[in-house]
């Protein structure tokens, strides 16, 4: 089981209430009026930017008629929600899309990714991500590098233990040969990368799309993250990155829409065996 998530817990809650509301067919003002806030403030709490007092959601839940034992859980997420996740300690660092990419990762079961030039970032050393920080954000004291790499390198906590998170990553073959931080850095990324997709041959699987492939929805794609939850109650989520935009998607035609590219980058992509074949000798053929 995934390890509790601050931030998925209140998205939980707050996707639950919505849901409850819209099946009995109550209407905000109804919720409003009984609770004595704002529609405003309701719309916060239903898109998961409040979370409400414990005696105003015990209140709401008579309202909305869930049963004993839904009671028991809603209230329950409420303070697992309460709770502070490793990355609140970051809040100063990144905006409050990322804090909560990092919340909604914690807490997954699985992400599928796709990178078209980079190592995906769940799969890095510690160099190779230092070289990326540090020259996307040229200006910026080096304490602060220094944190954004302690980031990274703290999610990837979530690879191992008891419950690992599921990774598959499909990845260009470009970001096999691009020499971020120079040839030594890329060798050791590459030797680290086959080191764990060895050791996590269950929970790790990484599809190299070798540059023979001709075609294909995914070839000249931006970054993009598919973020799976065991839950049945929670539905998949997307990031996608851009140069100049980045964001959560939770809009269901677009996450499946994400959804069909992913699975047809991994019909491009070399199978397991194959694609660690040609990260070695990617690794070896470095000067």
């Amino acid at each position: 089981m995934a390890p509790s998530s601050p931030t998925v817990a209140s998205w939980e809650l707050s996707l639950r209430l919505r849901q409850r509301r819209e099946q009995v067919g109550m209407d905000v003002k109804t919720i409003t009026d009984r609770l004595v806030f704002s529609r405003n403030y309701w719309s916060a709490v239903e898109n998961d930017r409040k979370i409400l007092s414990e005696d105003k959601l015990t209140l709401l839940l008579e309202i909305l008629e869930f049963d004993d034992d839904e009671q028991r859980e809603l209230l329950d997420l409420r303070e697992s929600a309460k709770r502070r996740g490793w990355w609140a300690r970051y809040s100063a660092l990144f905006s409050e899309d990322l804090l909560r990419l990092y919340g909604l990762e914690h807490g997954a079961q699985g992400i599928r990714t796709y990178e078209s030039l980079l190592i995906p970032g769940l799969l890095q050393t510690e160099d190779y991500a230092r070289s990326l920080i540090a020259s996307d954000l040229a200006n910026i004291r080096q304490v602060e590098v220094d944190q954004r790499v302690e980031v990274r390198m703290r999610r990837q906590e979530r690879l191992t233990g008891d419950d690992p998170l599921h990774l598959t990553a499909v990845v260009s073959q470009a970001a096999l040969l691009q020499q971020t931080g120079g040839p030594s850095v890329l060798r050791r990324q590459l030797l680290h990368l086959i080191s764990m997709i060895e050791s996590c041959p269950d929970s790790i699987q990484v599809r190299v799309i070798p540059f023979t492939v001709t075609a294909g929805g995914v070839l000249g794609a931006s970054t993009f993250h598919l973020i799976d939850f065991a839950s049945p109650r929670l539905p998949a989520l997307a990031w996608q990155e851009t140069v100049t935009a980045q964001g959560i998607i939770d809009n269901e035609t677009q996450v499946r829409d994400l959804s069909m590219t992913h699975a047809q980058a991994l019909t491009q992509g070399l199978n397991r065996q194959d694609s660690l074949d040609l990260i070695r000798r990617c690794a070896k053929e470095i000067e």
